[in-house]
């Protein structure tokens, strides 16, 4: 099988999708690759050495030679990047989350279905083994009919990942209610077979606000940024972002379209870092308790009674083939970006829902800077909506780029 040649627009955090990409070999290989940062250029040129490295991300989206594109590049320049790419024919691969507003995640999906360039959101949670496995239970009916779901997302590298870098401003996010809660919305769709429809919020900036530790402009991150030791209790914290204008701790309610309530609470200061899922159905409830490969999900689905430890059932998380990029979700979503790639046809992320999941999410931070105040989350463009769910085929339509470029 000939590599596929992969162009990589961006070379930071999620970098490391990149490297996971490049199989040369064995299906894969990056070729390419643009930043504008000197430092991560040399960093990417150790771990692809034959690669062509440049500052210049036309140099990259224009260049015929490429199969594909990953775009990991920071949130507010998704919808930019994706449409130039598709608008070459290339496939393309869009970090989550799609973009920071509905109105530039419509963008790319009108742009997709006007191409017909392939569109692949990199939604890894779905290929994590503890949601495969709440989402088998669902399915399977082990609790019936889903009625509610309540996630608690506790972030304790939250000072450091998110209050250090660009993730700490609006211009940039909106917000971590939407670029960190992304996820867990488009997991709570997923389970719940449904799109949040109303959302009201409330949030605030409660610990990093008050850090007066931060960077001068233009001073670059401390090297121990991305730690998982130390920098404990939050108010430790040094050399955060010089702007620091979002919340760190929030809570949303929402109601989905299938009459479903839902719930989430996110923050960033706790000393420990998991999400739990509740999954409430009419005849049952299960829950994980931990959320790698080892983690425990339990069912309680055969009796009432008063607090009982031990559950109807147990269901241990099992490991991914390869446990490398968040227990193993982020070779299974690569597997599938390649696959989709070269066949085209459906998967288990969806620009759909990634759309729905920005929506939801942007709703829920207007209301939480608005007092709480309910908002109403806009509904996807049914002939888009229609064009994703048929395999991003439409009768008619512009022939399949990707198919042109291979022939």
């Amino acid at each position: 099988m000939t590599d596929l040649r992969i162009g990589v627009l961006g070379y930071g955090l999620r970098g490391s999708l990149a490297r996971v990409a490049h199989r040369p070999g064995r299906g894969s290989a990056v070729t390419a690759l643009a930043d504008p940062d000197p430092r991560a250029r040399a960093e990417a040129a150790g771990a692809f050495p034959d690669a062509t490295m440049t500052g210049d991300h036309r140099k990259v989206v224009e260049d015929p030679d490429l199969d594909a594109l990953l775009i990991l590049t920071p949130d507010h320049t998704h919808a930019d990047m994706a449409c130039a790419a598709m608008r070459t024919g290339k496939p393309v691969f869009v970090e989550k989350p799609l973009d920071i507003s509905v109105e530039r995640c419509d963008t790319i999906l009108r742009t997709a279905y006007e191409t017909g360039s392939r569109l692949y959101v990199g939604h890894n949670m779905r290929h994590m083994p503890v949601v495969r496995l709440m989402r088998d239970l669902v399915e399977r009916g082990v609790i019936g009919t889903v009625k509610t779901v309540w996630i608690r997302h506790f972030v304790g590298y939250g000072g450091d990942w998110y209050f250090k870098d660009w993730h700490a401003e609006r211009a940039n996010t909106t917000g971590l209610l939407l670029q960190k809660a992304a996820h867990d919305i488009d997991v709570l769709h997923w389970l719940a077979g449904g799109y949040a429809r109303d959302v009201h919020a409330m949030g605030d900036l409660m610990v990093y606000g008050d850090n007066p530790h931060r960077r001068a402009q233009g001073e670059p991150k401390a090297d121990d940024w991305y730690t998982k030791d130390g920098h404990w209790p939050p108010h430790t914290q040094r050399a955060l972002n010089p702007v620091i204008d979002i919340e760190d701790v929030s809570l949303l309610n929402m109601r989905l379209d299938n009459g479903v309530l839902a719930a989430y609470q996110q923050c960033n200061f706790t000393p420990d870092y998991w999400r739990n899922y509740t999954v409430i159905g009419d005849a049952g409830r299960l829950e994980n308790f931990g959320d790698g490969p080892g983690s425990r999900v339990k069912v309680w689905n055969a009796r009432r009674s008063h607090f009982r430890d031990e559950p109807d059932e147990v269901h241990e998380v099992p490991a991914a083939p390869d446990r490398s990029g968040h227990g193993g979700a982020d070779p299974l979503l690569i597997d599938e970006f390649l696959r989709f790639v070269r066949e085209g046809g459906r998967t288990d992320t969806s620009p759909v829902a990634a759309r729905m999941a920005v929506a939801a999410g942007y709703q829920a931070t207007m209301s939480l800077r608005d007092g709480g105040t309910p908002r109403r989350v806009e509904p996807l463009d049914p002939e888009l909506a229609a064009y994703f769910a048929a395999g991003q085929v439409r009768p008619g339509g512009p022939p399949d780029p990707a198919a042109e470029r291979r022939s």
